[in-house]
């Protein structure tokens, strides 16, 4: 990764290249498959606290965004999602944007991160996440409705910001 910084108006387009073929397949996020373009700005732009790009070759590479896991007196925990251009997989922009995420988030004042539905079926990011300290707390079977495999079971990750963390 060349670079990772928080997003700027004109990465938009990239992110949205990236938003659009990930949740079009339906197999790692639970948004509609048909989700729209303006739609994905509000859930990648609006909603989160921070939003950020990785850059590769002048690119955008990669995305991640941080939020408040609950509101309030559970918002000191953050929920982060990433999602890497396809083209671009398997050149460890997810673990640069994971490693970022857990800085960014502790800079932010968030004391823990949690992944609430982590597929099982995603073996990769399942080996990333434990790799970057992440351990399974739950296990929800049935709970995400993957394109081609049906009915499939999620894990929900954690792991404390403490000192250590990347």
């Amino acid at each position: 990764m060349d670079e990772i910084r928080t997003v700027a108006t004109e990465d938009w387009p990239g992110i949205w290249e990236i938003f659009h073929h990930v949740v079009k397949s339906g197999d790692s996020y639970p948004y509609a498959p048909g989700t729209t373009e303006d739609e994905a700005r509000a859930l990648w732009l609006d909603i989160p606290q921070a939003t950020y790009v990785g850059i590769i070759d002048g690119r955008v590479a990669g995305t991640y965004i941080l939020k408040p896991n609950q509101p309030e007196l559970g918002a000191h925990v953050c929920n982060a999602g990433y999602m890497v251009h396809p083209d671009l997989r398997r050149r460890g922009a997810g673990r640069a944007l994971c490693a970022h995420s857990l800085i960014e988030a502790r800079r932010l004042g968030f004391t823990a991160m949690q992944y609430n539905l982590v597929v099982a079926t995603n073996e990769k990011a399942i080996r990333l996440w434990k790799d970057m300290g992440f351990e399974t707390i739950g296990f929800l079977p049935g709970a995400f409705r993957h394109a081609t495999e049906g009915l499939v079971d999620a894990l929900v990750m954690y792991r404390t910001l403490g000192e250590g963390a990347p």
